[in-house]
């Protein structure tokens, strides 16, 4: 029934204008995908670079080393070894590595070719191959590299180095995403002809959805401009793109039909739906904005290009659904339900009784109490798990061992083993202390020696800048990436070594500035950056849905209640995450090894994404409920009644969000396959057990208290009167 306020009032407006006009509302939206595919074409998309992802100290010292020209330049690794692993002809392998160096040489962009270097066993020989400064064009080489191998045919020529596993990874990412669009349509869709038994009614979802990303990703390449785009934004925005623009298609269809099957006009139904859905649409699609909004306090190129993508293609589907949706039902009035699918149709009729719900919702309307009890038993025993859930950056072990070049680079790593992490320390000074900063470097790493948590980093470790005002140097650490104790040992490098050498009384030296960098540094920055600003983005995103409920429903109460099923949504969703990747739980059936820790981007995301698309589900049924009670059905009644009413979309809705994300869980990579599990996971559970359970025994047992300050009134409104008597009838 109808919520008087400015928001349903704009999508009525909207939805009445698009269905008296069809043609111009659906010329309209034709006309903006066909401007979003010209925009992707004519502008090129601006990728986020690498200054973007600075932070902190580490980010201070990077820059520091780019404005003095001493970054280290790119290397590619050429890998000679035998196919079998064991001892390799070395006639043959030095044979190959001298082809690799001559042809190497002529290589544009190529600085220095090292001489061969074999391993401690003599089963592995190394070409090191230098690229010039900002040279990223590793195709030539790799070009070379497959040469050599054709012509030793009983060696194992293989390339590996930053650029190269990059171009691996991107094109593995290519290929999951290809993948996991060819599998989501055909999915999307047959869960749609379940839901609807027909085929046109199953194709509109689908394709307003698909026309969202398609404009989204458009849009996106003129504004990669402003906030530039981190290269995971596409799939994000199909991940997000699909979901949404499916539930609000089908939040809409069903009210429609439901309406028209009540008696209405194809018109009138039309404009009740947008009343009703459509204000529920609205509603729950400002919510997924203000949830990714909330990715801006966490701040950061990856984080910002991730907001950007989700609140427009949020944007965009709840545009589509408040005007060429109704446009397209306005059009095709009865024709929506052709053709039919005999047995589908049947079993949606059904369902849509509400036949499917009233088993489920019986018992949780007669015993409250006991069904709130007995769930949150299960919720607080998945949330348990999230209270020791370990977070850490990616490494070479999350990548999938599909990639050429993973294989490579970890076969690399064991034929020439490093040290493990490092650290660099960044000195800037005016150029006639070159010497005394010199001095101060050695003495510094003297006593890092001294400590046990640095190691010797080579024959060269300190690098000075052409002017001799900035100075590099390189610190070893002899532990792994993800050891614990590689924080530890930065941390005291810029608490405890770097101050006793250049700050205050302690230093001989004028020092302008010093900054420690480098990967290790990098990673706990982002990690301590992370941990200052999760609090803030959390307070911010259930602060704004809380307004946002009570704006949208007048309760405070049923603000409250939601953003405490929200916290148990994200509590569930960080459990099941590390069960899953921590623990090890289901490895073998998804297909990966358990790094022992969660990538520490992914939790903060699907916080975020969890929140704004359970309150799909969450405002959809509340929106029902509110419309019984203004019918003045008695609260108990009006909840069971307003649950029964939704299930069918909502148990539709989810079964796409799921399907759509759990495919993500299938894909080789592991950022991926960690999005998909913990969010079609944590809505599987949202939509059944919390929405289905939970919420409906918490408005029983709350009755009339659940919608204080005020409850509902009768709604007004000429089309959306009905008679009481048929209103009762229906409940």
């Amino acid at each position: 029934m109808t919520l008087h306020n400015p928001v349903s009032g704009f999508a009525t407006r909207t939805a009445r204008w698009s269905a008296v006009h069809p043609w111009r509302a659906i010329l309209g939206w034709l006309a903006l995908v066909a401007v979003a595919v010209g925009l992707a074409i004519a502008v090129p998309t601006e990728q986020t670079r690498d200054a973007d992802y600075r932070l902190g100290e580490s980010g201070r010292a990077d820059a520091m080393v780019h404005e003095a020209g001493l970054d280290r330049p790119d290397t590619e690794n050429v890998l000679i070894t035998a196919p079998d692993g064991e001892q390799v002809d070395r006639a043959d392998a030095e044979g190959a590595a001298a082809a690799v160096r001559e042809d190497m040489r002529s290589v544009d962009g190529v600085t220095a070719v090292a001489e061969p270097q074999w391993n401690a066993d003599g089963t592995a020989l190394l070409v090191a191959v230098q690229l010039a400064r900002d040279h990223d064009d590793v195709q030539p080489l790799l070009d070379v590299t497959d040469h050599v191998r054709s012509t030793h045919p009983d060696l194992l020529v293989a390339q590996a180095g930053e650029l190269s596993l990059d171009e691996g990874v991107n094109k593995q990412v290519e290929d999951d995403l290809a993948s996991a669009e060819g599998i989501s349509l055909p999915v999307t869709l047959v869960l749609m002809l379940l839901a609807f038994g027909a085929l046109v009614a199953a194709g509109i979802p689908v394709l307003l959805a698909v026309s969202s990303v398609v404009v989204t990703i458009g849009l996106t390449a003129p504004l990669s401009h402003l906030v530039h785009a981190e290269p995971t934004v596409s799939s994000m925005i199909v991940l997000i793109g699909m979901a949404v623009g499916v539930d609000y298609s089908l939040f809409y269809l069903k009210r429609e039909r439901e309406e028209r099957a009540a008696g209405h006009s194809t018109l009138d139904a039309v404009q009740i739906a947008a009343e009703t859905s459509g204000h529920s649409i609205l509603v729950s699609g400002g919510a997924v904005i203000a949830s990714m909004a909330g990715l801006y306090v966490m701040g950061g190129a990856t984080f910002n290009s991730l907001a950007t993508g989700a609140i427009l293609v949020v944007a965009v589907a709840v545009l589509g659904s408040i005007t060429v949706l109704p446009a397209l039902l306005a059009r095709l009035g009865r024709w929506a339900d052709r053709p039919r699918v005999p047995l589908l149709w049947r079993l949606n009729r059904r369902i849509g009784r509400g036949g499917l719900s009233a088993r489920i919702l019986a018992p949780v309307v007669r015993r409250p109490l006991a069904s709130l009890v007995a769930a949150s038993f299960v919720l607080v025993a998945l949330c348990l798990p999230a209270l020791g859930m370990k977070m850490h950056s990616s490494t070479l072990e999350t990548l999938p061992t599909s990639i050429p070049e993973v294989q490579t680079m970890q076969r690399l790593t064991d034929a020439f083993p490093v040290e493990g992490s490092s650290a660099e320390l960044v000195v800037r000074a005016p150029a006639s202390e070159r010497e005394a900063v010199g001095a101060a470097l050695a003495d510094l790493q003297a006593n890092a020696l001294g400590t046990g948590s640095f190691v010797d980093a080579g024959p060269e470790p300190v690098r000075v800048s052409a002017d001799g005002r900035t100075s590099v140097l390189t610190l070893a650490m002899p532990y792994d990436e993800s050891d614990g104790r590689v924080d530890t040992a930065v941390e005291r490098l810029r608490s405890d070594l770097a101050p006793a050498a250049f700050d205050g009384d302690a230093g001989d030296v004028g020092v302008v500035e010093w900054a420690v960098g480098g990967g290790a540094a990098d990673s706990l920055d982002y990690a301590n950056h992370q941990r200052e600003r999760l609090p803030l983005v959390i307070g911010f995103v259930l602060l704004l849905t809380l307004v946002m409920m009570v704006v949208a429903f007048h309760s405070v109460v049923l603000a409250v209640i939601s953003t405490v099923l929200n916290l148990v949504s994200v509590g569930v969703a960080f459990g099941i995450l590390a069960l899953v990747f921590q623990h090890g739980w289901f490895s073998a059936s998804l297909d990966f090894t358990s790094p022992g820790f969660v990538i520490d981007w992914i939790p903060l995301f699907v916080l975020v994404v969890l929140v704004g698309l359970s309150m799909d589900y969450h405002v959809f049924v509340l929106s029902r409920v509110r419309e019984h009670l203004g019918r003045g059905l008695p609260a108990r009644l009006a909840v069971r009644q307003g649950v029964a009413d939704t299930a069918g979309v909502v148990t539709s809705a989810a079964a796409v969000m799921v399907s759509v994300f759990a495919i993500f869980a299938s894909l080789s990579m592991l950022e991926m396959k960690m999005m998909g599990v913990g969010l079609s996971a944590a809505i599987l559970i949202d939509a059944t057990l919390i929405r289905l359970v939970v919420l409906p025994a918490v408005l029983v047992l709350l009755g009339e208290r659940a919608w204080w300050p005020g409850r509902p009134t009768p709604p007004r409104g000429q089309v959306v009167e009905q008679d009481a008597a048929y209103d009762l009838a229906r409940a």
